[in-house]
Formats: C-alpha cells, sequence, structure tokens
C-alpha cells in the first residue's frame, strides 16, 4: 500500500530556507544556550508562575463584578445582567510567554457596549482604589493608548480598555477576527492591537515552544548589548518578536539553538529597507490607516520597517534612525560572529551576553542631564526627557559633521533627583579641521526648547525641573561615573594568546562606517583630544596556521639580527615574540598582540638600520611594508600601522 506524503504546512510569505530536523549536537547546545540564560532571571519558577495565575484570576472576576455593578446602574434587565460577561485579555511578553522574572503584565479589560470608557477611567478606577491588595493605582487618561497603572499583590499590572459593539463578552472570546473592530473608536481599535499582535505572531509559528526560547535568547542579547527600547528608536519587544518569528518561518523544524544563531545569519543580511513580514497584508474593507508605501508617503521614509500581522497593519519600528539602524545592523554582524565561535565548539553562549565596552568606544560623549526636586516631580520629569531623547538624536544625525549618534538606553543616577543619559559621537572626518568650528548649541537649544514646550502643554513643569546637554571627551567621563564603568577592560595574557592563536573565529571590525571610535581622528574635529589613545584594532585571526608562519618570523628574525647599533638579546627577542604572522587565502596580515611607546622606538630603529635590499626585495609583504611605514614616519599611531 502506497504511504501518501503529506506536505509540511507553509508559514511566512515565501517558502522555508530549510526543513532539516536537528540533530542530537543541536539539542546538546540549545541545552546549553539554557544554562547560560539562567543566571539572568529569564525564567520564572512555578511558584511564581502560580501567583501571576491567581492574580490575573481575581483581577478578571474584578471585572466582571464591576461590569455587573454597572449594567445594573444602567437599568439593564436581570436577565441581561447575569450573561453580560467582561473578561482580561493579556498580551506583551506574558501573552507570549517570554516574561521575565518581577516583569508587569499588559492586559486589556473588554467590556460590552453600554460601558463607556469614562466608567473605566472613574467608577472602576474608584473600585480598584478601595482593594487592599492595589498598590501605586495611577490612571494615564489622555496617553495615546490610555492605560490604568497598578500593583496587585506586588505583580504590576498595565491595564487598557476596550469597548466592543457587543451586548456581552464571552469567556471564549476570540479577538483574532476582523469583523470585531467594525464600529469601534479609535481608542478602543489601539488598546485592542496588543492583543490581536501577540495572538496572530502565535499561530503564524511553526512551533511555540522552539520560538519562545529563540526569543528569550534574542531578548535578553538585546537588553545586554543596550539596542531594546522602542522609545530611544532600537527595537521593542513585539518587533524582536516578529524578528524571531520570521526566523522560525523560514527554519520552522530548526531548535532554539540553531534559530538563534540563523537569527543573526538572516538579518546581519537582511536588505533594509525592505520591510519584514509574518503574512501577506489582508484588506478587511474598514477604512482603517495601514502601512502601505505605496499610497502613504511617509512611509517610504521608514528605515527598518517591521510590519505587524494583524489588522490594521502597523509598521512597529517608525522611531528607528540612521544611528539605531547601523547600530543594530552592526550588533546583528558581531551576532553571527559569535555565534559561528560557539557552534564551532570556540566560544561559551555567555558569550553572546555579554555587555559592550560603550565607554570605551567613542572620543566624543554628550551628557543629557535632567534634575528635579522632588523624586515624584523626578520619575516625571525623566519620564517626559526619555521620551524626547531621539528627538536630540536626530538634532545630531542632521549635523552635517556628525556621522553617528549613539544613545545608551541606560540612564545612570546622579547626585540627589539626577538622572543621565550618555550619547555616544562620531564627528566626520574633514579637510582643514582645525579652521572648522562645529557649533551643537543649536541641536540641543533645539531639543531642550522641544522638551520645556511638552511640559508646558500637559502642565507638567515645575520649579527646580531642569535639563541640560553637555559634550564631553572620553577623558572626562569619571567625573560622571564610577572608575568601573569608565576604566578599559584589560585583557589577561591567556586571551590574548587565545586571540592570536586563531582560537576564534573573525572579528567584526567597527570602524567609522561601523562604529568604531578609532576612526573618529582626533584631527578630524575641534573637540579632538591630542591625549586620545588609539584603540587596538580587531585580531583578524584566521584557523589556517601552518609552517609558515615559523619560516616568515625566523626570516624577519634574522633580518633584524644583523643590526649591530641595537643589543641582540632586545629587539631581535621583543619583535620575534610581539608579532605574529598569519596567511590566508589573499594575503600575510600582522597582528600586533601587544605594543609599547618602547617598542614601536625600536621598530623604528630597526627599519633605520635595516638594508635598504631588505625593505625592497618584496615591498608587498606585510612585514617589510609595515617596517617601510614605520622607518617613513616614526611618529605612527597604531590605528596607522595596523
Amino acid at each position: 500500500m502506497r504511504k501518501h506524503f503529506q506536505p509540511q504546512k507553509h508559514y511566512g510569505i515565501t517558502s522555508a530556507i530549510s526543513l532539516a530536523p536537528p540533530r542530537e549536537i543541536d539539542r546538546q547546545y540549545t541545552k546549553k544556550l539554557c544554562d547560560a540564560m539562567k543566571p539572568f532571571g529569564v525564567f520564572e519558577d512555578e511558584e511564581e508562575l502560580n501567583h501571576r495565575l491567581a492574580v490575573l484570576g481575581k483581577l478578571n472576576n474584578f471585572v466582571k463584578e464591576w461590569i455587573a455593578e454597572i449594567s445594573e446602574l444602567k437599568n439593564l434587565p436581570p436577565s441581561a445582567i447575569s450573561c453580560v460577561g467582561g473578561k482580561i485579555f493579556t498580551f506583551g511578553s506574558y501573552r507570549l510567554g517570554v516574561h521575565t522574572k518581577g516583569a508587569d503584565i499588559d492586559a486589556l479589560c473588554v467590556a460590552p457596549r453600554h460601558v463607556e470608557r469614562s466608567d473605566f477611567f472613574q467608577s472602576f478606577f474608584e473600585k480598584l482604589k478601595q482593594h487592599e491588595e492595589i498598590k501605586d493605582l495611577r490612571a494615564v487618561e489622555d496617553a495615546f493608548v490610555p492605560v490604568i497603572k497598578f500593583k496587585f499583590d506586588g505583580i504590576e499590572i498595565d491595564l487598557l480598555f476596550a469597548r466592543l459593539a457587543l451586548q456581552s463578552i464571552p469567556d471564549n472570546l476570540d479577538l483574532r477576527g476582523d469583523s470585531i473592530l467594525r464600529n469601534l473608536d479609535i481608542r478602543c481599535i489601539r488598546s485592542l492591537n496588543g492583543c490581536r499582535v501577540t495572538d496572530e505572531i502565535l499561530y503564524l509559528v511553526p512551533n511555540k515552544e522552539n520560538f519562545r526560547l529563540t526569543l528569550r535568547a534574542i531578548k535578553l542579547w538585546a537588553k545586554r548589548r543596550g539596542i531594546y527600547s522602542n522609545m530611544l528608536g532600537f527595537l521593542g519587544g513585539v518587533s524582536w518578536a516578529m524578528l524571531v518569528a520570521r526566523t522560525c518561518q523560514l527554519y520552522p523544524n530548526a531548535v532554539a539553538a540553531t534559530l538563534v544563531h540563523k537569527f543573526f545569519l538572516v538579518f546581519s543580511k537582511w536588505e533594509w529597507p525592505n520591510p519584514v513580514l509574518l503574512k501577506q497584508p489582508e484588506d478587511s474593507n474598514l477604512n482603517l490607516p495601514v502601512w502601505d508605501p505605496r499610497v502613504n508617503p511617509s512611509d517610504r521614509y521608514h528605515l527598518m520597517p517591521i510590519i505587524t500581522p494583524a489588522y490594521p497593519q502597523q509598521n512597529s519600528t517608525y522611531n528607528v534612525s540612521t544611528s539605531t539602524r547601523t547600530i543594530m545592523s552592526e550588533e546583528f554582524k558581531y551576532g553571527l560572529s559569535v555565534t559561528d565561535e560557539i557552534l564551532q565548539g570556540k566560544a561559551e553562549w555567555s558569550k553572546l551576553f555579554e555587555p559592550p565596552s560603550f565607554f570605551q568606544k567613542y572620543k566624543h560623549y554628550i551628557v543629557l542631564t535632567a534634575s528635579a526636586s522632588t523624586e515624584e516631580n523626578h520619575l516625571e520629569w525623566i519620564g517626559l526627557v526619555e521620551s524626547k531623547i531621539r528627538v536630540l538624536v536626530g538634532n545630531l544625525e542632521r549635523n552635517e559633521y556628525i556621522t553617528l549618534a549613539h544613545v545608551n538606553p541606560q540612564s545612570f543616577p546622579g547626585n540627589d533627583f539626577v538622572s543621565m543619559w550618555f550619547i555616544g559621537i562620531i564627528f566626520k572626518k574633514v579637510e582643514n579641521a582645525e579652521s572648522v568650528n562645529i557649533d551643537l548649541t543649536y541641536d540641543i537649544q533645539s531639543f531642550t526648547d522641544t522638551v520645556y514646550r511638552q511640559a508646558n502643554n500637559i502642565n507638567m513643569l515645575k520649579d527646580g525641573m531642569k535639563i541640560e546637554a553637555t559634550h564631553v571627551k572620553k577623558k572626562q567621563l569619571h567625573q560622571y561615573l564610577p572608575p568601573e564603568l569608565v576604566q578599559k577592560k584589560k585583557r589577561s595574557i591567556a586571551e590574548l594568546n587565545r586571540s592570536s592563536n586563531g582560537g576564534s573565529s573573525k572579528r567584526i571590525s567597527l570602524d567609522s562606517s561601523h562604529l568604531d571610535s578609532s576612526r573618529d581622528t582626533d584631527s578630524g574635529t575641534p573637540f579632538s583630544s591630542p591625549t586620545s589613545k588609539p584603540s587596538k584594532p580587531a585580531f583578524d585571526t584566521d584557523d589556517r596556521c601552518d609552517k609558515r608562519h615559523l619560516v616568515l618570523c625566523v626570516y624577519f628574525y634574522r633580518c633584524v639580527k644583523c643590526i649591530s647599533c641595537i643589543p641582540r638579546c632586545s629587539v631581535p627577542l621583543y619583535v620575534f615574540f610581539f608579532f605574529m604572522v598569519t596567511l590566508d587565502e589573499e594575503k600575510a596580515q600582522i597582528h600586533i598582540v601587544m605594543l609599547s611607546k618602547c617598542f614601536l622606538s625600536a621598530l623604528y630603529f630597526a627599519a633605520s638600520a635595516l638594508p635598504s635590499n631588505f625593505l625592497w626585495r618584496a615591498p608587498q609583504h606585510p612585514v617589510q611594508h609595515l617596517l617601510l611605514k614605520t622607518r617613513a614616519c616614526p611618529s605612527l599611531s597604531l590605528a596607522q600601522v595596523s
């Protein structure tokens, strides 16, 4: 009897890249990935999970009780009141199943048509206020998506409200159908959007457990690398979820370890601004605005569109700027290089979650300081300031002398009721830099004016609320930050040896087009610091190490050994031990393992004393090329030599 082959279900707008099943080693790497994430508190234990379920159960009953009371006040018949219903839906990280320890819960209160929004923010708010387990209660009725925030038995909850055009709300109500949006006001549609998008994402992934574990890893990585913030122009939780979901669609049978690697592979090569779509957009004829660059000219300027799968489709990354896209693109490439190492057995998963050296990366920074006179005013003030930081980043990006503005999403405390944010700056290289005056006054003043104007418009501005933005050089950061954040992380001899011996795959070189401050030379702007030290170049290692290394090193050693003006026991040995020559398929490269001023000086004397026939015999070889450069210019910096 012939067996009929049933093709695997198709996910996404294209066919899968690979349907390969996981191997045993892939499962082993996945277990190691789980173990590496545990110290970061990404998994809740059973007791905490049950506590959340209990709180949500209480809140759901609380909502039903309130809706019944409102229905009675509005003279509904007893038969209708008994079945009027009401329900709490969750969305965001909790609904996706990827929330971390202590995370808040995003929830939606769905009510029938006779319950008004004003009822929610008045009578329901008062009912919450009387509940002994409710703490820190506050309403934000004039927000883009109105919300009531509170703590219920220690669990933080953000509760939205949607009034549907239905007589009652059954317990089995499904929000995924587009017809549920008919005859709703725009605020209810926005409130429903979170639940509808979350449910659609879960529906569109082939394996929910693999998706969840992969998303946990990617969210942890993004937070550790400082690129998790929709407000500041990076990506928020729903955007990261959609990127992971698209990866799962392309590799439907892969386990989490493979999916994390494929995530970096796919999005390090993604050609932005081509949009990321989980399914083909559908028109439900409800005349709601949707993301469509063919119709909406403003949509054509979105730099990194990731489109929500539920109607009305929107771009979840409209805040992304030129700088933040550049930073994230480089992080995708770096993530790919690290996961390459991990899956080759050359590194552990913990390396993926190592934070970047933000305060060593740039030579120039903007320090943004927000201060207030009381703790309550301070919390209110920093919320507004943080929401406007991307305005400052945009102003800096439009400055003709600035290549990149990199905001660190983490804020740092100053003195009493003071918070600080730091923005790394890369200036363009310009000719005749000494005569160029780069003035950031207008960019900063325009930003502060925007913040003060917004504070006035919403009656927030109070005495003592101030905001300042100051340009500083890297060497001045110690005035604002603790030493452990500013000091450069020293590498051990063992780490240096591992790097030089081909123990890792090629690193991403972050130059001026790729975020490396070493390209932002001191001569490029009047803000340059003559004392700034060039950063070490990234080692470009290769596994093709063979006897040719030794031959080249010995050849170089013998050439230097003949110099009569330098003791034979010093410089030749330094040269021999401080340099390693590696050959790849295209050229030989010098890898500088350690370098000091003394060694540069010694190398200059060595180059001066070497016979000219050595220097000119094969100038295309990197050893001769290095010596030629050093002989011509003894003041070469490390960055120039490499």
